[in-house]
C-alpha cells in the first residue's frame, strides 16, 4: 500500500512546500562549457574566453546524436583536450567547496566515447586517474538494471581550499587519448559541515584518520532514505542531489514501511538548518515487522581499499515514540557492530528534532585490484532493550569516500559487474501491528483515493503479466499441518522435482556424505541452475530435528557469508534440502585432502574473516544471538569464487532470552576436537563456544591437519588446540605451520593470527573475545601481510623464543599467561577427568561414542 502512495505524496509535498534556502554560498561558479551563457534550472555561464580558462589548446564540440532523455544544459556541448593538460582556475576564499563534473560521453567530432582515458586533478588531490566516463556510464546503467538508462552522470567532490585563494582543476588526457568536461560546479559550503565533525565513531578499530582541513572527500551516495527524489535546487542552498534509496534496499521484498509524516521539522543548534532539506527528515524507511525475518538493509557498491565516512540522518516523526527506550536498534556497518543501542528520541531529545551520527569504515582491497566490494549497513532492533515497539528506522543516508595520501581515485568499474547475490521470496509483512494506523488515518479521503488508484494500476499490471510468476517458482503445495515448517519463507519441492534433479538419486550426482545422509548435485528450474540436495538418512534418529532446525534458521537468515538455503523437500516421508551449490567444496578439502591444490596463504586468510564475519552475523544479527554449535572447516563451505560460507544449522540454538543472562542449559553436542570444554564441562552454550571453535579452525588453516589424530604423536600433538596454545606460548608456531606457505607469511601476520587463534581457545569464555573482535584481529593480520609484501617480506626464524607483548600491534587481547598443567589432548585420549581450575580439560571423552549426540558430516557440498 505504501508504495503506491508515495509518489503522489511527494507531487503534494512538492508543490505544497518552499524549499527552504538556510545557506548562502559565498562561492559559486556554474559553468556551461564549451557552450553558451544560457539559463535552465539555474544560469550557467559560458566558459568561452573565461577567466578561468588557461591558455592550453582545446576545443568545443556538441555529441553527434544526443540522447533525447540528457538534459540539454550543460551536456549540448563539451570542452575537448586531446594535446596536453588543461587547467581552469577559480577564484575562491578558503574553505571547503563543492566540486561537481558533469560528464555525457557520447561521440565528440568523430572522438568515440569509448576512447577517452584521462586524469582530473585539483589542488594537490588526484580526483580521477586514467578514468573512462563511457565505462562509468555503462556500469551505472548496468547496476542500476537499464531503468532508467544512465547515459550523463556527475562527480561530486569536496576540496578544501588552504592559503590559496583559488581552487584549480586540471584535466590530463592520458597517452593517445583525450579528455572532455560538458559541465563545472563549484559551490561553498559551511566550514563545519563535513570537515569538523567532532562525533565521528570508528566501525571495526578504535581510531583511525582525522578528517582534517588537508582530507579530500567524494560523496558517492546520498540517499533521502524512503522518500522520492530531491532536486539541487530543492536542496537547502547548496544544490546537493537526494536519490531514492529504493534500488539499494536489500533484499527487494524487505523494503520496510515508509510512513505518511505530519510532524513539524524543528532544526536546532546541533543539526543547523543547512544540514539536510526538510524532505529528508520528514521521511524514512522503517522495519515494521521485516525484525521477524530481516534486517533492514541496503547494499551500498564502493571502490575496495578506501576509508569512507557514512553520516546517517535520523528524525522521529512516528507521534507514538515519545519517549527515550521507546525504539532502540543495533547499526551494522559491513558486519560490525557501529552502535549497540541507537536510541533517536535520546540523541536528538524529542520528536521532530533531527540528527545525524557519522561513522568511518575501511573497505578492504582483498586481491589488490581495487575492484568495488559491497558496502553493507544493516539495522535491527536490539533484543537486549526492553523498547516497546521492536523497530528500527533511517531518514537519510550519505557516503564519502575519504582521501588516502591526497589520493580519491578508483579504478574505472567493470562493464559486467558481478550479479547480486540470490534474493529470497518475499515477506509478508502484517502491517497491523505498527503503530501507524494512526498516522495513516489522518491523511483521510486524499490517501484512501490514492489507495484505491494505486490498487487499479497493480491489478491492471498483474492481469497484463499473467499473474503466473509467483505459482511458478514457489509452488502452492499445502505444507503438512504438523510440520510447522516456513512456506512462506523459502521454496517447497515437491520429490518428483527433487528426483528430477538428481536423476533419481543417481549415484553419479553423489558430492558427499556424513551422518546427516547423502548430499547430491541437482539442477532445478530446467537445468538453469545448479543446487546441493541433502537427503535425510531414513535410519537417522536425530534428522528430523536438524531438518527443522535447519530450515528455521536459514528460512530466516540471508547474509553473504552463509551458505543460502533454497528449499526444501517433506514428500513421501523424505525430508531433504536444497543449497546454493558451492563449487570449491569445504575448507578442509583444500587444507590436507591431498587431491586438491592447497591455498595460498592469502587466501586462507581472506577465508577466515568471511568466515568470521558469518559467525559475527549470527551473533548479533537477529533479535537473539544464533549460536551455531558445530562450527569446524567441513562447515565452511567455498563457492566458485572462493568466498567463505558458514553452512549446517542443525545443531544451532537461539541464544538466552532473558536479559542479563549470557548462557543456556543444554545438552553438550558437537564434534571431537572442536567442542568448547567449557561447554563440555558446564553443559552451558554461549556465543564465546563458537569463538572457541573457530579457534581451533583457526590453528587448523594455519598447520593443515586433523584436529585430533589417535595415533602415532606425543600426547601434546594429539589435540591440535592444545599443541597450537603450547607453540604460541613457546613463540614456536612458525614450526608448526603448513610446510607448503611457509614462506607465504610474514612474521609479523603470522604472530597476529596466532594472538587471535591463541585468544579464541582460552578455557575461560569470558576471557575469549567477540566474533567482532576476532574479524578485527584477522583483517588487521591481513593488512601487516599486505604491508610486509609491498617491501619483499617473507618469513623469518623469529628471534628469543617467546613472542613477546602484544601491545605493538594494536589489538585489545591480553595474551594468556598459563595453561592447563595437564595435557588436554591426554584427557581426551585417556578419558580422564581434570580438576584444573582453568577449566583446562575434559571430564570424559564417553560422550562422544553416542553418533546420535555428535555431526559426523564428513560430506562435500560441491565438488
Amino acid at each position: 500500500m505504501y508504495t503506491f502512495l508515495l509518489p503522489l505524496f511527494y507531487f503534494f509535498i512538492l508543490f505544497s512546500t518552499t524549499a527552504a534556502q538556510p545557506y548562502k554560498p559565498t562561492d559559486y561558479f556554474l559553468l556551461n562549457c564549451g557552450g553558451a551563457t544560457t539559463t535552465s534550472d539555474r544560469k550557467w555561464d559560458t566558459d568561452e574566453n573565461s577567466k578561468f580558462i588557461s591558455s592550453a589548446t582545446s576545443f568545443t564540440s556538441t555529441p553527434n546524436n544526443r540522447d533525447p532523455s540528457v538534459p540539454e544544459i550543460p551536456y549540448s556541448t563539451a570542452r575537448i583536450f586531446n594535446t596536453s593538460s588543461f587547467t581552469y582556475t577559480f577564484p575562491v576564499a578558503n574553505g571547503p567547496k563543492y566540486l561537481r563534473l558533469y560528464f555525457y560521453p557520447a561521440t565528440y567530432s568523430n572522438h568515440n566515447a569509448n576512447q577517452s582515458f584521462f586524469s582530473v586533478s585539483s589542488n594537490g588531490y588526484s580526483l580521477l586517474s586514467n578514468f573512462s566516463a563511457f565505462l562509468t556510464a555503462s556500469y551505472l546503467a548496468t547496476s542500476l538494471g537499464g531503468n532508467p538508462p544512465v547515459p550523463h552522470f556527475i562527480k561530486e567532490f569536496i576540496i578544501y581550499v588552504n592559503n590559496t585563494q583559488s581552487l584549480n582543476v586540471t584535466f590530463t588526457p592520458s597517452p593517445n587519448s583525450y579528455a572532455f568536461i560538458n559541465g563545472i560546479e563549484i559551490v561553498s559550503l559551511p566550514e563545519n559541515l563535513y570537515h569538523k565533525s567532532t562525533s565521528v565513531k570508528y566501525v571495526g578499530q578504535h581510531s583511525g584518520l582525522v578528517i582534517s582541513e588537508n582530507t579530500g572527500l567524494e560523496n558517492i551516495y546520498r540517499l533521502n532514505v524512503g522518500g522520492g527524489q530531491i532536486s539541487p535546487t530543492a536542496d537547502t542552498g547548496m544544490y546537493r542531489s537526494w536519490d531514492q534509496d529504493d534500488r539499494y534496499v536489500f533484499p527487494v521484498s524487505a523494503m520496510g514501511l515508509t510512513p505518511v509524516n505530519n510532524t513539524p521539522i524543528v532544526y536546532t543548534a546541533n543539526t543547523p538548518n543547512y544540514t539536510a532539506p526538510e524532505l529528508v527528515y520528514a521521511t524514512q524507511r522503517s522495519m515494521g515487522n521485516l525484525s521477524r525475518h530481516y534486517n533492514l538493509t541496503w547494499l551500498l557498491p564502493v571502490d575496495s581499499g578506501f576509508y569512507y565516512k557514512l553520516r546517517l540522518h535520523f528524525c522521529n516523526i512516528i507521534p507514538q515514540y515519545t519517549k527515550q527506550g521507546a525504539v532502540v536498534f543495533s547499526i551494522f556497518i559491513n558486519n560490525q557492530t557501529a552502535e549497540d543501542q541507537a536510541d533517536v528520541f535520546y540523541w536528538s531529545g524529542g520528536t521532530g528534532l533531527p540528527v545525524f551520527q557519522d561513522y568511518v569504515v575501511f573497505v578492504y582491497d582483498f586481491d589488490g585490484s581495487g575492484r568495488k566490494q559491497d558496502l553493507w549497513l544493516a539495522m535491527a532492533p536490539n533484543s537486549k532493550a526492553a523498547d516497546e515497539y521492536g523497530d528500527a528506522f533511517l531518514n537519510g543516508l550519505e557516503v564519502f569516500k575519504i582521501s588516502m595520501g591526497g589520493n580519491l581515485a578508483g579504478p574505472n568499474p567493470e562493464l559486467s559487474p558481478t550479479p547480486p547475490p540470490p534474493l529470497p521470496p518475499s515477506v509478508k509483512v502484517n502491517k497491523k501491528t505498527l503503530p501507524y494506523a494512526t498516522i495513516i488515518g489522518g491523511a483521510g479521503g486524499v490517501l484512501l483515493l490514492l489507495f484505491a488508484l494505486g490498487f487499479i494500476v497493480f491489478w491492471h499490471r498483474r492481469v497484463k503479466q499473467g499473474g503466473a510468476t509467483d505459482e511458478k517458482q514457489y509452488p502452492k503445495e499445502p505444507t503438512p499441518k504438523d510440520s510447522g515448517l516456513p512456506s512462506d519463507r523459502c521454496r517447497r519441492f515437491t520429490i518428483k522435482e527433487v528426483k528430477d534433479a538428481t536423476g533419481e538419486f543417481d549415484e553419479n550426482c553423489v558430492i558427499g556424505k556424513g551422518g546427516f545422509g547423502m548430499v547430491y548435485k541437482g539442477y532445478i528450474d530446467n537445468s538453469t541452475t545448479v543446487v546441493a540436495i541433502k537427503r535425510l538418512k531414513a535410519t537417522s534418529n536425530q534428522g528430523s530435528h536438524e531438518f527443522q532446525t535447519e530450515i528455521g534458521f536459514l528460512s530466516k537468515l540471508r547474509h553473504v557469508q552463509l551458505v543460502s538455503l533454497i528449499g526444501y523437500c517433506e514428500d513421501d516421508g523424505e525430508m531433504i534440502l536444497v543449497y546454493d551449490y558451492m563449487s570449491h567444496g569445504t575448507l578442509q578439502d583444500h587444507l590436507y585432502k591431498r587431491n586438491n591444490a592447497h591455498l595460498p596463504w592469502k587466501l586462507r586468510l581472506e577465508i577466515c574473516i568471511g568466515a568470521a564475519r558469518g559467525l559475527h552475523y549470527l551473533h548479533t544479527g537477529a533479535n537473539r544471538a544464533i549460536i551455531h554449535r558445530d562450527v569446524k572447516s567441513t562447515n565452511i563451505l567455498l563457492d566458485e569464487n572462493w568466498v567463505a560460507k558458514v553452512a549446517d544449522f542443525g545443531l544451532s540454538r537461539l541464544g538466552p532470552k532473558e536479559k542479563g543472562v549470557d548462557h543456556v542449559s543444554t545438552a553438550v553436542k558437537g564434534t571431537l576436537g572442536y567442542m568448547d570444554p567449557e561447554y563440555y564441562r558446564m553443559q552451558q552454550l554461549t556465543d564465546k563456544s563458537d569463538v572457541y571453535s573457530f579457534g581451533v579452525v583457526l590453528f587448523e588453516v594455519l598447520c593443515a591437519r586433523p584436529v585430533i589424530i589417535h595415533r602415532g604423536l606425543p600426547d601434546e600433538e594429539v589435540n591440535l588446540a592444545e599443541w597450537g596454545r603450547v607453540n604460541y606460548r613457546n613463540g614456536t608456531l612458525n614450526e608448526i605451520v603448513d610446510k607448503r606457505i611457509s614462506d607465504e607469511i610474514a612474521p609479523n601476520c603470522l604472530l597476529k593470527f596466532g594472538e587471535v587463534a591463541n585468544s579464541c581457545i582460552r578455557m575461560k569464555g569470558r576471557k575469549r573475545p567477540k566474533m567482532d573482535e576476532v574479524v578485527w584481529g584477522l583483517e588487521f593480520a591481513l593488512q601487516l601481510q599486505q604491508a610486509a609484501e609491498k617491501t619483499g617480506g617473507v618469513v623469518g626464524e623469529l628471534k628469543g623464543g617467546a613472542w613477546g607483548s602484544d601491545q605493538d600491534f594494536l589489538y585489545p587481547m591480553q595474551v594468556e599467561t598459563t595453561i592447563s598443567s595437564a595435557s588436554t589432548a591426554a584427557a581426551i585420549q585417556h578419558g580422564l577427568s581434570s580438576n584444573d581450575s582453568s577449566g583446562g580439560g575434559f571430564e570424559s571423552d564417553t560422550y562422544f561414542t553416542q553418533p546420535s549426540d555428535v555431526s559426523k558430516d564428513t560430506y562435500t557440498v560441491g565438488r
